[in-house]
Protein backbone atom coordinates (compact mmCIF):
# COMPACT_ATOMS: atom_id res chain seq x y z
CA UNK A 1 0.00 0.00 0.00
CA UNK A 2 3.10 2.49 0.97
CA UNK A 3 4.28 2.00 -2.45
CA UNK A 4 0.56 3.09 -4.14
CA UNK A 5 0.47 6.12 -1.83
CA UNK A 6 4.12 6.82 -2.73
CA UNK A 7 4.13 6.42 -6.46
CA UNK A 8 0.36 8.60 -6.11
CA UNK A 9 2.00 11.48 -4.32
CA UNK A 10 4.29 11.77 -7.27
CA UNK A 11 1.36 12.83 -9.67
CA UNK A 12 1.02 16.03 -7.31
CA UNK A 13 4.37 16.68 -6.93
CA UNK A 14 5.61 16.39 -10.33
CA UNK A 15 3.42 19.55 -11.55
CA UNK A 16 4.99 21.59 -7.94
CA UNK A 17 8.42 20.52 -9.38
CA UNK A 18 7.76 22.09 -12.83
CA UNK A 19 6.93 25.13 -11.72
CA UNK A 20 9.16 25.52 -9.24
CA UNK A 21 12.27 27.50 -9.32
CA UNK A 22 15.13 25.25 -10.81
CA UNK A 23 17.74 27.98 -11.21
CA UNK A 24 17.96 31.46 -10.86
CA UNK A 25 20.01 33.18 -13.73
CA UNK A 26 21.37 36.38 -14.79
CA UNK A 27 23.84 37.86 -17.01
CA UNK A 28 26.08 39.63 -14.53
CA UNK A 29 25.47 39.87 -10.96
CA UNK A 30 25.12 43.12 -10.70
CA UNK A 31 21.85 42.94 -12.91
CA UNK A 32 19.59 40.38 -10.69
CA UNK A 33 18.79 37.05 -11.20
CA UNK A 34 15.55 35.97 -13.15
CA UNK A 35 13.97 32.55 -11.87
CA UNK A 36 13.62 29.71 -14.41
CA UNK A 37 11.60 26.24 -13.90
CA UNK A 38 10.76 23.78 -16.23
CA UNK A 39 7.37 25.97 -17.45
CA UNK A 40 9.23 28.64 -17.87
CA UNK A 41 12.34 27.54 -19.95
CA UNK A 42 9.69 25.99 -21.94
CA UNK A 43 7.70 28.56 -22.74
CA UNK A 44 11.29 30.49 -23.97
CA UNK A 45 11.84 27.58 -25.94
CA UNK A 46 8.21 27.57 -27.64
CA UNK A 47 9.34 31.32 -29.15
CA UNK A 48 12.87 30.02 -30.60
CA UNK A 49 12.96 26.67 -31.15
CA UNK A 50 10.29 24.50 -31.11
CA UNK A 51 12.07 20.84 -31.98
CA UNK A 52 13.79 21.52 -28.77
CA UNK A 53 10.71 22.48 -27.23
CA UNK A 54 9.12 19.74 -28.14
CA UNK A 55 12.32 17.09 -27.00
CA UNK A 56 12.00 19.05 -23.41
CA UNK A 57 7.92 18.29 -23.34
CA UNK A 58 9.08 14.84 -23.62
CA UNK A 59 11.88 14.84 -21.32
CA UNK A 60 10.04 16.97 -18.75
CA UNK A 61 6.51 16.90 -18.47
CA UNK A 62 5.49 13.89 -20.58
CA UNK A 63 7.58 11.11 -19.76
CA UNK A 64 7.65 11.39 -15.57
CA UNK A 65 3.86 12.24 -15.93
CA UNK A 66 3.13 8.82 -18.26
CA UNK A 67 5.83 6.67 -16.40
CA UNK A 68 4.06 7.27 -13.49
CA UNK A 69 0.34 6.90 -14.01
CA UNK A 70 1.60 3.37 -15.70
CA UNK A 71 3.25 2.83 -12.26
CA UNK A 72 0.44 3.44 -10.56
CA UNK A 73 -1.78 1.54 -12.82
CA UNK A 74 0.55 -1.56 -12.95
CA UNK A 75 0.46 -1.78 -8.91
CA UNK A 76 -3.58 -1.27 -8.81
CA UNK A 77 -3.68 -3.99 -11.11
CA UNK A 78 -5.10 -2.37 -13.88
CA UNK A 79 -2.67 -3.06 -16.32
CA UNK A 80 -0.48 -6.00 -16.96
CA UNK A 81 3.30 -6.19 -15.55
CA UNK A 82 5.07 -6.74 -18.63
CA UNK A 83 4.21 -2.58 -19.09
CA UNK A 84 7.52 -2.23 -16.38
CA UNK A 85 10.47 -2.65 -19.23
CA UNK A 86 8.35 -0.02 -21.09
CA UNK A 87 8.04 2.28 -18.06
CA UNK A 88 11.81 1.67 -17.44
CA UNK A 89 12.61 3.29 -20.73
CA UNK A 90 10.67 6.17 -20.15
CA UNK A 91 11.94 6.38 -16.88
CA UNK A 92 15.34 7.29 -18.53
CA UNK A 93 13.85 9.69 -20.65
CA UNK A 94 13.08 11.98 -17.45
CA UNK A 95 16.15 11.84 -15.87
CA UNK A 96 17.94 12.70 -19.29
CA UNK A 97 16.22 15.93 -18.80
CA UNK A 98 17.83 16.44 -15.37
CA UNK A 99 21.32 15.81 -17.02
CA UNK A 100 20.54 18.42 -19.36
CA UNK A 101 19.82 20.53 -17.08
CA UNK A 102 22.99 19.81 -15.05
CA UNK A 103 24.71 20.45 -18.29
CA UNK A 104 23.58 23.66 -18.99
CA UNK A 105 24.28 24.73 -15.28
CA UNK A 106 27.53 23.48 -15.85
CA UNK A 107 28.80 25.33 -19.44
CA UNK A 108 26.87 28.58 -18.20
CA UNK A 109 29.41 28.72 -15.35
CA UNK A 110 32.03 27.71 -17.16
CA UNK A 111 31.72 31.13 -19.75
CA UNK A 112 32.09 33.14 -16.90
CA UNK A 113 29.57 36.07 -18.03
CA UNK A 114 26.60 34.20 -16.65
CA UNK A 115 25.34 34.06 -13.03
CA UNK A 116 23.51 30.68 -11.61
CA UNK A 117 22.47 29.93 -8.62
CA UNK A 118 20.95 25.91 -8.19
CA UNK A 119 17.32 26.27 -6.79
CA UNK A 120 14.98 24.01 -5.00
CA UNK A 121 12.90 23.55 -7.52
CA UNK A 122 15.97 21.44 -9.31
CA UNK A 123 16.18 19.24 -6.22
CA UNK A 124 12.50 18.84 -5.77
CA UNK A 125 12.55 17.66 -9.67
CA UNK A 126 15.47 15.29 -9.14
CA UNK A 127 14.07 14.06 -6.24
CA UNK A 128 10.81 13.14 -8.37
CA UNK A 129 12.57 11.53 -10.80
CA UNK A 130 15.06 9.05 -8.38
CA UNK A 131 11.63 8.59 -6.31
CA UNK A 132 9.82 7.27 -9.33
CA UNK A 133 12.98 5.25 -10.21
CA UNK A 134 13.03 3.04 -7.10
CA UNK A 135 9.20 3.15 -6.74
CA UNK A 136 9.53 1.30 -10.10
CA UNK A 137 12.39 -0.76 -9.18
CA UNK A 138 10.64 -2.33 -5.50
CA UNK A 139 7.01 -2.94 -7.72
CA UNK A 140 9.16 -4.99 -10.02
CA UNK A 141 10.84 -7.19 -7.14
CA UNK A 142 7.38 -7.20 -4.77
CA UNK A 143 5.95 -8.26 -8.28
CA UNK A 144 8.31 -11.11 -8.63
CA UNK A 145 7.95 -11.79 -5.24
CA UNK A 146 4.54 -12.66 -5.39
CA UNK A 147 1.78 -13.50 -8.07
CA UNK A 148 0.56 -9.17 -7.46
CA UNK A 149 0.93 -7.60 -11.12
CA UNK A 150 -1.07 -9.55 -13.74
CA UNK A 151 -4.23 -7.68 -15.42
CA UNK A 152 -7.36 -8.14 -13.45
CA UNK A 153 -9.81 -10.36 -15.48
CA UNK A 154 -12.95 -8.34 -16.76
Amino acid sequence: MILRIATLSLLILYPIAWFAPLMRAGLLPIFGLAEISVITGLQSLWESDVLLALVVTLFALVAPLVKTAGLALVQWQYMDKRLLPALHVLGKLAMADIFLIALYITLAKGIGLATIEVAWGLYLFTACILASLILSMLTERRISQTKWGSAPSS
